[in-house]
């Protein structure tokens, strides 16, 4: 029987593991991100599909933790003056997004007939938009650390607060027989759990690591790191507080700790499992048989919650002055109801102000509205055409009468303006990025705006009559675009580009442009020479050396051009290979058995 069991536990394992291993690469390279490929896996494994699972609200449970130790790690990236700093926008910004929705979508469920307290439970439960789907998606979009992700950070974090006063208003909303607990003293609890958290992680959890660190025992930090995180969560819910909330204030009461770098290190790989696991128990959770003979309901339920409540954000949004592509990708972010909806669908249920089919119907809406948020998003990036972006304060090229014409001023395009200001010659600058534009007035540069692609724009700026034009963007596209165009329009201007890599350089080559030199090579070069000199390598030969790899790789472009980017290896200089060598060195030597085919005079 124990043996029955274990290898049930460990199917389920692999079970859990390879729905995340398939379904997530699959979805990502489909570009529909990987909160949805989680999802998806989930449903096949759950009981809506093969029935791997029967119990999705054990994995759930368990899987939480994920989501705490993710709400840790943002913590630690909040010191104590920033999360300050943030103060208006989470008491601001978040409090006015929390209370419009919560007041929308209680209305709407009063107009779907349910009771004033039920509505009111079912709309404040979907107010609270999911932490670990807003994150997750936030930091594959490379936007946590903008501005637009601190004020979801800091509505998240409103949001994670306001689960608390939630749970205290069930239990005064609850019927006479469940409310006998109700009162002051949860309240009192949780301040006293807030207030200990405070002091120990002030004076205890520094001391704590560095004797642990002084131990020099790695295996010791790693679970030092998880008990801070878990205890503090145990901590918070013993005072009826949210256990992610306690995981976030130990973290940015970290966030200054020498330790900070090495307790992410240790938490990341845990925080990467749970949290993938909670998207499987997500969708593990989605009972498509309840959906099956309620569709119209949940169907219903689903676009009136994610419509309004994205009404509410976006009146919220543009009160705060927040630009429109900005506001709408916050719709599009928030729109959906999260994983303490649960917890407080459960707290509802438990005192009798929802009976069954409300709880369940309730949380398939919360579910179902987290699995399209990924779509939502997506469609939004793919057919939203970025807002323009300012141009207060920004000229226009017109007019330029530069003797050289510098397309690009980003960090190769500065460095490479200085020897030609040094010797006085006259320049003219246009780039496409606003921010890069206004970055280099504060530095006394006069950049124009100007796309060096159209060649109305490089005539404004004075390529016609210019001497040389130096093409010093980033994108190889764009750079291969703007010589097509200066050599059909501007054939008198020497062309001197900045090639993307090897390859490009070569493209480059072949178009016929004056000069061309990989953004790389000239520093990489310097590089390599410097090693040599700290290694104890004479000058001299240093320089030889050098001058040999740079000889080298000339001969080797030319071979390549004429050919194809195979061609001339054999001037790269090899020898790093591993040598072939038995283990064990053989006590005798090795004899031939037999011929061996076309071995023949053969000799060692």
């Amino acid at each position: 029987m124990a043996a029955e069991g274990f290898s049930q536990d460990l199917v389920q394992a692999v079970g859990l593991l390879g729905a995340g291993v398939i379904a997530v690469p699959i979805f990502r390279k489909l570009k529909l991100g990987s909160v949805l490929g989680y999802f998806a896996g989930g449903l096949v494994i759950g009981p809506s599909g093969i029935g791997l699972f029967s119990n999705p609200e054990s994995v759930l449970h368990v899987a939480e933790f994920g989501v705490v130790m993710f709400l840790f790690i943002i913590g630690l990236e909040m010191q104590p003056s920033r999360l300050w700093n943030l103060r208006g926008e989470i008491f601001g910004l978040g409090v006015a997004q929390v209370a419009l929705c919560g007041a929308l979508l209680t209305g709407v469920g009063i107009l779907a007939g349910l009771s004033p307290t039920a509505a009111f439970i079912a709309g404040m439960g979907f107010v609270l938009s999911s932490t670990a789907v807003v994150m997750q998606m936030l930091n594959e979009r490379g936007e946590a650390s903008t501005p637009q992700g601190q004020q979801a950070v800091s509505i998240l974090l409103l949001e994670d607060l306001a689960i608390v006063p939630l749970l205290a208003v069930v239990a005064v909303l609850a019927p006479a027989k469940a409310a006998e607990s109700s009162g002051i003293m949860p309240l009192l609890i949780g301040a006293g759990s807030l207030v200990g958290l405070v002091i120990a992680g002030k004076w205890l959890l520094n001391p704590m690591f560095r004797l642990l660190a002084n131990a020099q025992a790695r295996e010791v930090m790693t679970g030092a790191a998880l008990l801070v995180v878990l205890g503090s969560a145990l901590a918070m819910q013993l005072g009826g507080l949210s256990m992610a909330m306690g995981a976030f204030l130990a973290g940015v009461l970290l966030s200054e700790s020498t330790f900070r770098h090495q307790l992410e290190a240790d938490i990341e790989p845990f925080r990467g499992l749970l949290l993938g696991m909670f998207f499987l128990a997500v969708g593990m959770s989605l009972d498509l048989k309840l959906i099956g003979r309620e569709w119209q309901v949940v169907a219903l339920g689903v676009a009136a919650f994610m419509l309004v409540k994205a009404a509410g954000i976006f009146i919220v949004a543009k009160l705060f002055r927040t630009r429109m592509r900005n506001a709408i990708t916050r719709v599009a972010l928030f729109s959906q109801g999260g994983e303490f909806a649960f917890v407080l669908y459960s707290a509802a249920a438990a005192a009798g102000i929802f009976d069954a089919r409300i709880n369940a119907i309730a949380s398939a809406i919360v579910i179902l509205s987290m699995a399209l948020t990924p779509l939502v998003v997506l469609a939004i990036d793919r057919f939203m055409p970025p807002e323009p972006e300012s141009l207060d304060g920004i000229e226009h090229a017109e007019g330029l009468k530069g003797r050289i014409l510098v397309v690009g001023f980003g960090r190769f395009g500065q460095v490479a303006s200085q020897a030609l200001l040094a010797r006085g010659c006259s320049i003219s600058l246009i780039e496409t990025d606003v921010e890069m534009i206004q970055a280099a007035a504060t530095f006394g540069f006069k950049v124009y705006y100007g796309d060096g692609t159209r060649a109305d724009i490089l005539h404004a700026s004075g390529a016609h009559q210019a001497e040389a034009i130096l093409v010093c963007v980033e994108k190889r596209e764009t750079a291969n675009a703007i010589v097509r165009v200066a050599q059909a329009e501007f054939p008198h201007a020497k062309l001197f580009v900045r090639a993307f890599d090897r390859g490009h350089a070569m493209d480059l080559i072949r178009a016929g442009v004056d000069y061309q030199i990989r953004e790389t090579f000239e520093s990489a070069m310097v590089f390599g020479g410097e090693v040599l000199r700290a290694l104890g390598v004479p000058e001299e030969e240093a320089a030889e050396i050098v001058e040999d790899v740079r000889r080298r790789d000339a001969e080797r472009l030319d071979l390549q051009v004429a050919s194809d980017i195979h061609a001339g290896q054999d001037l790269i200089h090899y020898g790093n290979q591993p040598t072939p060598a038995p283990l064990t060195k053989p006590k005798t030597a090795g004899t031939v058995i037999g011929d061996l085919p076309g071995a023949a005079g053969a000799r060692p």
